[in-house]
């Protein structure tokens, strides 16, 4: 098989063919190699690249189903973004600003290495994971491979790039306000956050006060499928996959807070999507309920800038921190005590209030991922920190209240602009609706599938 075309199959589709015989990991790692040394000077995906680890681990791979031995993932190349520790290693977080190495893996990791996967490297993330994009002063911008002029969003930037380029077969990203949804909608690929709880994030990796999970970034519904019956055992969430069930679909272009447009491009892609489904026998109804925007909003906010004082706080070396990111855990240490526990508070009533108003009479949400394409690199560079967050705000509306409830929710391609920028549609299920989602996103896969298209930056 050509390796190119192996590289562009999926953890999935990479796992059958070395099954088969046709691949062997070390072949299939090595290309991956060549191809982040051809590709990653300009994209910026990878912190860390693990390349002689990684070729003895193929290797391992290749003797142990030499033997008879098979995993779920057996030599298949995966990265993970920089939250998340592995042993020996500072656990960076985006900065410079750490130099401790981590005592133990995380356990995402400990599980992935038990499924058989080859470790390729860490990816980028922004300082903190506070923005939607992938940039710092120090690391410069980490680029999208359908425009390298564009961003390919954040916190999971680097994630979501190693997967869109055929750079690994797929990767793990965290989300505490829309990172894994981000940057799989940037860069045309299925990013899925599961509900709380359902992957750990033990040891040591951030939580942000419940609002963090961890999930896949892929090119393909099955491949993260895999990971997931990887990361959270005890459930068939690749037979999902092929669910055909009919489900009553809730579709809302009401953003989450006040006075928030919606781009054309972005509300046509959402529109047609509900199209698509209700031609596959869905119930496809429209709801904008309210989901309390204004207070639940406000209290998101306090919540993210008193987390970013937090995750300052924890670091060795916080002087090492981009101007932008100190002002930002500047703001988050000023807040009076009595807003942020009236915040944090506030998680009970806003959960039990969304889930009433749309999953009592719903399977799925079907909303926009983000209110606008792509950002171009740099874009609010100039912009003072106040006025950046407001923009990420606005941009990112549809997103933080699903990490507030802990509903699982997850990104799915939906075509591309005009310029080839592309777009994506997110599905929110009720808590413990992983299957839900992967069962409709699966559907709209064979639909319409996405995977045919390759970015045009890495040939």
């Amino acid at each position: 098989m050509d390796l190119t075309d192996a590289c562009f199959a999926g953890a999935a589709g990479q796992a059958e063919l070395m099954r088969s015989g046709a691949l062997t990991s070390r072949d299939l790692v090595a290309e991956c190699l060549r191809r982040i040394e051809r590709h990653d000077r300009r994209l910026n995906a990878f912190r860390l690249v693990f390349a002689r680890q990684a070729l003895a681990d193929a290797g391992h791979a290749d003797a142990l189903r030499a033997r008879g031995h098979d995993a779920p993932l057996l030599g298949v190349p995966v990265a993970v973004k920089e939250d998340i520790p592995l042993a020996g290693l500072p656990t960076t977080r985006g900065t410079a600003a750490v130099d401790t190495p981590a005592a133990a893996d995380a356990e995402i990791v400990r599980r992935l290495r038990a499924a058989g996967a080859v470790l390729v490297g860490r990816t980028r993330m922004p300082e903190l994971g506070l923005w939607p994009h992938t940039e710092s002063t120090w690391a410069g911008a980490t680029r999208n491979p359908w425009s390298p002029r564009h961003s390919p969003g954040g916190s999971s930037g680097g994630s979501a790039v190693a997967v869109a380029a055929g750079l690994v077969g797929a990767a793990v990203g965290t989300d505490g306000a829309g990172s894994l949804r981000i940057p799989a909608a940037c860069t045309s690929l299925f990013g899925l956050k599961p509900g709380r709880d359902r992957v750990p994030l033990t040891p040591g990796t951030h939580t942000w006060g419940g609002l963090v999970a961890a999930g896949p970034i892929t090119r393909h519904v099955r491949d993260a499928a895999l990971l997931l019956d990887v990361l959270a055992p005890g459930r068939d969430h690749t037979a999902a996959v092929t669910d055909t069930a009919t489900l009553r679909i809730a579709v809302s272009l009401r953003p989450w807070g006040p006075g928030i447009g919606l781009r054309q491009e972005v509300r046509d892609a959402v529109l047609d999507t509900a199209g698509l489904l209700a031609d596959l026998g869905h119930d496809v109804t429209r709801l904008d309920p309210d989901l309390r925007e204004l207070s639940g909003s406000t209290g998101f906010a306090t919540r993210y800038l008193h987390h970013a004082a937090d995750g300052e706080a924890d670091l060795e070396r916080p002087d090492r921190l981009d101007r932008r990111t100190r002002v930002v855990a500047a703001l988050g240490r000023r807040l009076p005590g009595a807003a942020v526990r009236a915040a944090l508070a506030q998680r009970p009533g806003l959960t039990a209030h969304a889930n009433r108003v749309v999953f009592t009479d719903h399977d799925l949400l079907l909303t926009p991922v983000l209110t606008r394409p792509p950002l171009r690199v740099g874009e609010w560079r100039r912009l003072p920190a106040v006025a950046a967050l407001l923009a990420a705000a606005r941009m990112t509306a549809f997103l933080p209240l699903w990490n507030i409830t802990g509903n699982p929710a997850a990104a799915v391609p939906a075509g591309h602009t005009g310029t080839g920028l592309p777009l994506a549609v997110q599905l929110v299920a009720a808590p413990d609706g992983e299957a839900v989602i992967l069962a409709a996103a699966g559907q709209l896969q064979r639909a319409r599938p996405w995977t045919d298209r390759r970015p045009p930056a890495t040939p």
